[in-house]
């Protein structure tokens, strides 16, 4: 009897510990783009929602907006937040992603597409935990310049 009691306490530990490990990205969770904040330049979208989510593949992101031109918008990757390019669907600019987490609070992405890096982005978490902020620096599919920073507030 009791072992199954034993097994039940085990998993139950490393399930408490997955979780705590996850919990410490404080980007996970909604955020709706504030466009009054950012500086998004020609890059501009007219909404956007990202979703950060925890599953068993590591941290997901979904993006859903409308772009500049009013077209509907989506896309998204799943990573460990480890550097290792992943498959990222829906952006013109990319179709790997790279994120590697820095702290609690920030991670580094580099896109790339066709295995060539075209944009840096720098993902931080305000320490109140309300304000995620993305900046951006490289070129996009057309190879001009790119530079943006957008802010998001925690729905």
């Amino acid at each position: 009897m009791r072992k199954p009691l034993v097994w039940l306490s085990i998993l139950g530990a490393a399930t408490l510990v997955a979780a705590q490990a996850s919990a410490g990205d404080q980007w996970v969770g909604t955020w709706k783009i504030n466009a009054a904040k950012s500086q998004t330049g020609g890059n501009a979208v007219r909404a956007q929602t990202l979703k950060f989510e925890t599953t068993a593949d590591g941290v997901k992101l979904t993006s859903v907006g409308t772009d500049a031109e009013g077209k509907p918008m989506q896309g998204g990757y799943t990573s460990k937040f480890d550097g290792k390019d992943v498959p990222w669907t829906g952006n013109p600019m990319a179709d790997t992603a790279a994120p590697k987490r820095i702290d609690d609070n920030t991670y580094e992405n580099v896109w790339k597409k066709a295995g060539k890096a075209t944009v840096t982005a720098k993902v931080s978490v305000s320490k109140d935990g309300k304000t995620l902020t993305v900046s951006q620096t490289g070129t996009d599919a057309k190879g001009a310049a790119v530079s943006s920073v957008a802010v998001y507030d925690r729905q």
